[in-house]
């Protein structure tokens, strides 16, 4: 299949603010989500994109032995010249897209991609005292640089073959995201017909 183009929250361990190597080995397909755009609400399409740090590993689970940090980011589904996405994408390969480019990609190619990416730790906007590791940037590696293998397997999760096992793996906060959206309460009551006013016009050809 194919997927056209996270905070957490709690005591655990985060990777220091700095410049890393990363690889891309997860997409998560949260689906068409109700989030407060401007005051008001707004129906989007969202994926999550988790990229491992291969270089920077720490013991979260004394069975498993050291693992490479990994850090998350939510983009909505669009490759709009002003979006998100389509920005770091660009950045992450070193030149823009055509418009026939753009929505002709498919953000799956971006599996097992290395990168550099610069991550910052934020205070929360509603609460100060909990701290958010953050993408701040998405570059591709310099000349003559290379990233090490990839260490955690490829996983995808999309609506065209629910996966619930790598669904329950997941955290609280991305699983209730999950719950929340359109598609997932489709899959729970297959009557309800879908409400396509999404607001977002890019969304049927999604596009690197």
């Amino acid at each position: 299949m194919a997927i056209y183009a996270e905070k957490h929250e709690g005591e655990f361990q985060r990777v220091k603010p700095g410049t890393y190597l990363g690889r891309c080995y997860r997409m998560i397909e949260l689906g068409t989500i109700e989030e407060e755009y401007m005051g008001k609400p707004k129906k989007q399409q969202k994926v999550q994109i988790t990229w491992e740090l291969p270089t920077e590993k720490a013991i979260f689970d004394p069975e498993k032995g050291e693992e490479p940090f990994a850090v998350s980011k939510t983009y909505t589904l669009s490759m709009h010249e002003k979006s998100n996405l389509r920005k770091d994408l660009e950045s992450w390969r070193g030149q823009g897209f055509t418009e026939e480019e753009a929505q002709k990609f498919d953000l799956t190619k971006l599996l097992g991609k290395p990168c550099l990416m610069s991550v910052i730790q934020q205070p929360g906007k509603l609460d100060p005292s909990k701290t958010y590791t953050l993408i701040s940037s998405i570059s591709p590696l310099m000349k003559g640089q290379e990233c090490p293998e990839q260490i955690n397997p490829t996983k995808v999760l999309s609506y065209d073959n629910f996966n619930w096992e790598l669904f329950e793996s997941l955290s609280d906060y991305t699983k209730d995201k999950i719950k929340s959206s359109i598609e997932f309460q489709m899959m729970q009551e297959p009557g309800i017909v879908r409400d396509t006013e999404t607001g977002n016009d890019e969304l049927n050809d999604m596009p690197f």
